[in-house]
């Protein structure tokens, strides 16, 4: 934020007598022999006693004041100002003066300050206030000869508010980029720079979110009663086929819009009017910086999952050293016992487990070293029987009917292990969840279908709640679960990177249950 309010004002005018009793309003100065005499001639100007006289409000700010008797002696002064890092606040420019006009000189002070409050003061204009506004920008006001001391002081206390409630919105907004926040801080912070926002900008309904490249609208916050009011759907499809370049706002009515890559902010006016450059500003450089914080969001969420990662994947690599050497005696001492002659089903299991757990172990550390596949032609029937043998000794299983329908002669290109394990993953997940939450008639179903020429698909669904809303589009990131009594997060983390390290893709939707389809090259 500002340490300290702006109150620097510059007064441009031809005539010293209109800057300098603009300076005694502004700054007033003990009453003397020679303002009286001043005061006589400037009753000639200004209209009633002279401004001089007027006793000083005792809550306006503390104004400085420069002078400037000719456009480019202003904008000399402005540029100087703006080196020095000492901007003026508030502008009084008069409309008709020798050499630059005091339009002329607005755009003049435009190409080097856009944020100055400008006001001009004037007796007469040969333009109309449109033309002013449509050169001098929007953030200008006019005010006409003659005028009262109260009335300047007024305007200045006014521009000067604005100024600084701008400029101290505009260092919060830039400031939120920069820093590290997680998700909920975030979140909590945006939410009160976009409600000074909406109230800069006059509107009590305000939404930011992330549209997808399929159109659908991801809601980040709102501010009112932004979606009880609007329909969503039909606002994403009004502006979807609007082309909005990365520095611009667009209005259409009352709905105001900017947007940053996938990032944008809906604003619906109270009024139908345009919305001054000034605000429309504001908008763009909150999208810009609170896209950019939301990323920093994301990419220290990742960071963290990927500490997180390694050192569970250290925990994990000493455990396995540690494990190595008992599952390997296992299947020795099996062996050992079928050379005495001793040979069972029991026997087999023992084998089976063991090189399941073997697997396991690897597939693990293939997440979190990130280990390319090794891709064969495999059979999908078998990688789907094999995954629903695997969680036959999953608790509560008992409980779910398990139905496939795969073609026999289907086959994939990939993994067989990790593509077994992708599988089995979100069996055991659809069994926790279903048991969890009680499901009557409780089913999953597997099913297989070639897509193409060139793709498998798998879809496995089941009849329990669905995925819940808050952790759809983060479901397969690492470390992310709800609705299960126990669970890492990593599960459908590990699907994920198995099924795009073969080249696949995987997604999730509810129906109502969840539905998960995997799709392999064929």
């Amino acid at each position: 934020m500002m340490n300290e309010a702006n109150t620097a004002v510059l007064v441009i005018d031809d005539e010293e007598m209109v800057r300098d009793n603009i300076e005694d309003i502004l700054i007033p100065r003990k009453q003397s022999s020679e303002s009286l005499d001043v005061s006589n001639a400037a009753s000639l100007l200004f209209d009633g006693p002279s401004p001089i006289l007027a006793p000083r409000i005792s809550n306006i700010p503390a104004f400085t004041v420069d002078k400037a008797s000719n456009g480019m002696e202003g904008v000399k002064r402005i540029r100087e100002a703006l080196a020095a890092g000492t901007p003026y606040a508030v502008i009084f420019l008069d409309m008709r003066m020798p050499g630059w006009s005091g339009l002329e000189t607005a755009i003049e002070i435009r190409k080097y300050d856009s944020k100055a409050e400008i006001i001009f003061i004037t007796a007469y204009s040969d333009k109309s206030i449109d033309e002013i506004v449509e050169q001098a920008g929007q953030n200008v006001g006019y005010h006409c000869k003659p005028y009262a001391s109260e009335e300047i002081i007024q305007l200045a206390t006014k521009a000067v508010t604005d100024y600084n409630k701008l400029r101290n919105l505009e260092v919060l907004m830039e400031s939120i980029s920069s820093i590290g926040l997680n998700r909920p801080q975030l979140t909590s912070l945006l939410k009160n720079i976009l409600d000074q926002l909406a109230s800069s900008v006059d509107t009590d309904m305000a939404l930011i979110g992330k549209l997808h490249d399929d159109m659908s609208y991801e809601k980040i916050l709102s501010i009112g009663a932004m979606e009880e009011k609007i329909n969503l759907d039909e606002l994403i499809a009004r502006v979807k086929d609007i082309k909005i370049a990365k520095d611009e706002v667009v209005q259409i009515d009352e709905l105001v819009m900017a947007r940053l890559d996938h990032y944008s902010v809906f604003a619906v006016l109270k009024k139908q009017e345009r919305l001054k450059v000034e605000k429309m500003y504001l908008l763009k450089l909150f999208v810009q910086n609170a896209a950019q914080a939301i990323r920093n969001a994301e990419l220290n969420e990742r960071l963290l999952q990927k500490e997180k990662l390694s050192a569970v994947g250290n925990a994990v690599g000493m455990v396995m050293h540690d494990l190595r050497s008992p599952i390997k005696n296992i299947k020795l001492i099996t062996s050992l016992m079928r050379d005495d002659g001793q040979s069972s089903d029991l026997l087999d299991m023992i084998d089976q487990s063991a090189e399941q757990a073997s697997e396991i172990f690897d597939d693990f550390l293939d997440f979190i070293n990130q280990t390319p596949v090794k891709k064969y032609p495999v059979s999908v029937q078998k990688i789907v029987d094999e995954a629903i043998a695997q969680t036959e000794s999953h608790e509560g299983i008992q409980n779910i009917a398990i139905h496939k329908n795969v073609p026999e002669k289907m086959v994939a290109l990939g993994d067989e292990s990790k593509l077994r394990r992708a599988i089995c993953n979100i069996v055991n997940n659809a069994v926790d969840v279903l048991n969890d939450f009680k499901t009557r008639g409780a089913y999953i179903d597997i099913t297989a279908k070639q897509d193409g020429a060139h793709h498998v698909l798998i879809t496995i669904t089941d009849n329990g709640p669905g995925v819940p809303a808050e952790i759809m589009k983060t479901l397969f990131e690492p470390f992310v679960t709800k609705q299960k009594s126990s669970g890492t997060g990593l599960g459908l983390a590990i699907v994920k990177q198995f099924v795009v390290a073969h080249g696949g893709e995987i997604s999730v939707e509810n129906n109502p249950g969840a539905v998960f389809t995997i799709k392999l090259p064929a």
